[in-house]
């Protein structure tokens, strides 16, 4: 089966200062990845000015571009906008949902969504209590049923779940202890070890560690700029998973 070859990258909270600066960071990609995937927080406060940013910097690139949005993304509520814009330049914006791609022969499906919090097994938030509380709980689980439906749905050569929040918390050490919950939630990776997954992106923590992995076995990777200190990170997909 054909390997693949993913970029990826999260938080580049992009702002008018740095307009043409990620662009010219991406040049020569196509030689190197037959995808990129993007890991939510793309730009600084949501603002609609920065999504249109964010559409031109990531638009037009030889190879496909798959997005997810994050946190501050969300900030100004114009998150539908922000997708929309992203969509007009031809990047696909994942809510929840699925695509699939074929790359040199290979079909990829990719499974994605902001995901969101609640903490982990253990140490992790539960629906009981105040409305508030079971509210919070309530949503991840909503996003993580999504993404089991939405994954038992490809038959394709390669699966791959991509998110802003962690599935796991392995990859957000060097975060405080206080915010993991508001960091990622168990649930996602309880998700995809139920029905199965190559890989799994995600951004959001800062401080935190690039690999980790499910209870499952599913290779887990923290993609946030400052963690790769780089303008992406490669991986591979292959059947042997040798790379």
């Amino acid at each position: 089966m054909t390997e693949l070859r993913i970029a990826a990258v999260g938080d580049v909270h992009l702002g008018e200062d740095v307009r043409g600066q990620y662009r010219a960071r991406l040049t020569g990609l196509e030689g190197r990845a037959d995808v990129l995937l993007l890991a939510g927080d793309l730009t600084r406060h949501g603002t609609l000015a920065e999504g249109r940013l964010v559409a031109e910097e990531f638009r037009d690139l030889p190879i496909p571009v798959v997005a997810v949005l994050g946190n501050h993304d969300y900030h100004s509520d114009l998150q539908y906008e922000i997708m929309s814009e992203m969509r007009d330049h031809g990047i696909i914006v994942l809510d929840d949902d699925a695509v699939v791609i074929t790359c040199r022969g290979a079909r990829l499906g990719v499974v994605g969504g902001k995901g969101f919090g609640g903490g982990f097994a253990g140490k992790c938030a539960s629906e009981f209590g105040e409305r508030e509380i079971k509210g919070f709980v309530s949503h991840t689980r909503s996003i993580a049923d999504s993404w089991q439906r939405a994954l038992k749905e490809l038959d394709t050569d390669y699966k791959i779940v991509l998110s802003h929040y962690s599935p796991v918390k392995e990859t957000l050490e060097g975060e405080p202890l206080e915010i993991y919950p508001f960091l990622g939630s168990y649930l996602l990776a309880e998700a995809v070890d139920t029905v199965g997954a190559d890989l799994i992106f995600h951004g959001h923590a800062h401080k935190g560690s690039e690999k980790g992995m499910t209870p499952g076995g599913i290779r887990v990777r923290n993609v946030a700029l400052p963690v790769l200190g780089r303008a992406y990170g490669l991986y591979c997909l292959s059947e042997h998973d040798s790379c």
